[in-house]
């Protein structure tokens, strides 16, 4: 295996061990079929997942925000940033309200398709789309995506569906970054992970291949 739990413990030693335990198997299964098929991909594709999900701690968005970290990721709440800071739930539903195909802030589709699984699939459009690219039922059963095995695929097919390999080829963490996150925000991180994950996911035995 290349994408096995001792590899992805070295990249990430606080990582859940139920969430890497869950996700090794699906990853040395699936990727090949995303074309994660040599060393840079295989890093670039890793070091992103790992930024995504907190270091493979987490496989659900976390919005338990304070007023000043709302006020900076979503400035055009900062005037309400007091009244739904660590308030998960309707910070979500004011965040996403009216975008990526959700309703209003009171249809509740901001918290029902919140950030889930290895990628942070966000959004009811994108929840669809998942759907019809991998035959599952998202947007009827949105907690599917943070399940470790759906989780893999959906990230694979995000990956396949923005070209990321392209950007990975070229070793270029900033052009892979912004196809996963729009922007590049936490550059720094993925940037550190990356070489990391150079070093680590190689055809060799995952055995002491990292100080």
């Amino acid at each position: 295996m290349i994408f096995d739990a001792d590899r992805l413990r070295q990249l990430c030693p606080e990582a859940s061990a139920d969430i890497i335990e869950k996700i090794a198997p699906a990853l040395d299964k699936h990727a090949p079929d995303a074309g994660i098929t040599t060393l840079l991909r295989r890093s670039h594709l890793i070091a992103q997942l790992a930024h995504e999900s907190a270091g493979f701690r987490r496989l659900v968005e976390n919005l338990n925000y304070s007023p000043s970290r709302i006020a900076q990721v979503w400035p055009r709440l900062a005037k309400r940033a007091d009244k739904l800071a660590h308030k998960p739930e309707a910070l979500a539903n004011a965040a996403y309200a009216n975008k990526i195909g959700n309703g209003d802030e009171a249809s509740g589709d901001g918290w029902r398709y919140r950030g889930r699984g290895l990628i942070q699939l966000t959004g009811r459009d994108n929840y669809r789309a998942a759907s019809a690219q991998l035959g599952l039922s998202l947007p009827s059963n949105p907690d599917q995506a943070a399940e470790p095995d759906t989780a893999v695929q959906i990230a694979l097919w995000f990956w396949r569906s923005r070209a990321c390999n392209v950007a990975a080829d070229l070793d270029d963490v900033e052009a892979v970054t912004r196809k996963i996150n729009g922007g590049i925000n936490g550059l720094a991180d993925r940037e550190h992970l990356t070489e990391r994950a150079k070093r680590i996911f190689t055809t060799q035995p995952s055995e002491g291949l990292i100080a």
